[in-house]
């Protein structure tokens, strides 16, 4: 058996090494929303691009790396150590959760969508959008299950060739962009919510990049990966984790900069569109005319293969370490298949469908991140997490309510909850209610958690 309190390889691994790491991790969380969204962002805050990004950063990249951070603090393997402190049975409800939202029901299956809506779609007639999307979606999922097939091959695969190849695409497309702009960023019409809330308005769309929750998931996949580079030890690993993260989100934080930019300067040309998908169509077309079209197919579809490996391999990986009747194989055909049949309902019922249950999500991920990451100072005490977890819940129930369609959120019983949340809790109207909560049971927790040590060393004392 292998012996993880000492490392297979005890030599520092290389620059390349790092490298390779860092490439996986990024390829990880960069997938669909994280080139539509900050595009998107771009527009909607136009010559306040800059405040909307710092806002936007928090979300998408500063709360990404604390969850690499809190996987190696704890020295955890996956979504469930994360949560174990609050007992078994909530970490593994938390664990389908996190898994079940960014797999098969939500996640996932726009990793397929959104490379098709935006750049396989133009090229149909418009009555063989439906069947196209079945051909794509079902070649799609076939790849990303014959990359995730074999566990050992995964890193080589995405970390050593298709994400460097995706960045290779990015950054030329890019430099293009800044030999040639568009126009001006700072000079253009900013939409009503950005005008005074740009900052809170960014933090917000941060949330739809999944990223917070992405990286919880993807604990199990990046330990792995590690262990094959001979760090087995988990202080070893849990290093090699970090560091690799801490490039790997700094790259991501550079792109997303250069995204929304980009964005806001396309207004110089184009109205403000539905989505990110649709502008950066119209942005790919003006540089490189209708080859444009084709190269934006390939980038979107090979980030989003990257994206779609991590998120299937992750979910498999998980759910048989915790339910191992079934093997990594058959956890991941349910994965694959389920990704397909969902993706198969079209990108905006996804989209539409999935902002309820990340406003539920993000609160419990966010306060569980920060108490991984802060944990060595209370000992990974249950109460503390209890009491924040508590607190946070009642305003994360408000949040996935208001969050619903029309045909749920605008019923009687959500308005009138809806005015109860607005009347009651602080920052009720940007998103934010479950701060002052989850601030108030931290302390209760912590005071609760100091005074029973000093009770300790009084005793022993005695």
């Amino acid at each position: 058996m292998q012996n993880l309190e000492k490392d297979l390889n005890s030599d520092p691994l290389s620059w390349k090494e790092y490298l390779t790491v860092s490439s996986l991790l990024f390829a990880l969380f960069f997938g669909a929303g994280n080139l539509i969204f900050p595009i998107h962002l771009g527009q909607l805050s136009g010559a306040n691009w800059v405040v909307a990004t710092l806002g936007f950063l928090c979300t998408a990249v500063v709360l990404p790396l604390l969850s690499v951070l809190a996987i190696s603090v704890t020295r955890s393997e996956g979504v469930y150590d994360i949560g174990k402190p609050l007992g078994p049975a909530f970490a593994v409800t938390f664990m389908v959760l996190i898994h079940f939202t960014i797999g098969p029901l939500f996640g996932t299956p726009r990793t397929a969508s959104v490379p098709f809506t935006v750049g396989v779609e133009p090229f149909l007639p418009a009555k063989y959008d439906t069947l196209g999307l079945l051909v794509f979606s079902a070649l799609f999922f076939g790849v990303a299950y014959y990359i995730s097939y074999k566990e050992s091959s995964i890193m080589d695969k995405v970390g050593k060739v298709l994400n460097p190849l995706f960045l290779l695409m990015l950054f030329a497309i890019f430099f293009v962009a800044f030999l040639s702009p568009m126009g001006h960023a700072n000079l253009q019409a900013v939409t009503q919510p950005y005008q005074h809330n740009g900052f809170l308005n960014g933090f917000l769309e941060g949330y739809n990049t999944m990223d917070a929750l992405a990286g919880l998931a993807f604990g199990v996949t990046v330990v792995q990966a590690v262990r094959q580079l001979g760090k087995t030890k988990p202080s070893s690993n849990a290093k090699v984790t970090a560091k690799a993260g801490v490039l790997s989100v700094a790259v991501e934080g550079l792109i997303y900069v250069v995204l929304i930019w980009l964005g806001a300067t396309s207004l110089n040309h184009y109205k403000l569109g539905a989505d990110g998908g649709g502008t950066f169509s119209q942005i790919m077309t003006h540089y490189f005319s209708n080859a444009g079209q084709a190269a934006l197919a390939a980038l979107i579809t090979l980030t989003c293969l990257t994206t779609a490996v991590g998120l299937v391999a992750a979910f498999a990986q998980d759910f048989h370490k915790h339910f191992p009747k079934l093997s990594y194989h058959a956890w991941l055909t349910f994965i694959c298949l389920a990704s397909f049949l969902t993706a198969n309902l079209g990108l905006d019922q996804i989209i539409l469908w999935s902002t309820p249950m990340l406003m539920f999500l993000y609160p419990f991920s966010m306060v569980l991140i920060l108490l991984s990451v802060t944990s060595p100072l209370f000992h990974r005490d249950p109460v503390v997490y209890g009491s924040v977890v508590v607190f946070t819940a009642v305003p994360a129930l408000f949040d996935m309510l208001a969050a619903f369609p029309p045909v749920v959120s605008k019923s009687s019983f959500a308005v009138a909850m809806a005015n109860f949340q607005q009347s009651v809790f602080p920052f009720a109207s940007v998103g934010m209610d479950w701060v002052v909560p989850a601030v108030l049971g931290a302390v209760l927790g912590l005071v609760w958690h100091f005074l029973r040590v000093k009770n300790r060393s009084l005793q022993a004392t005695n």
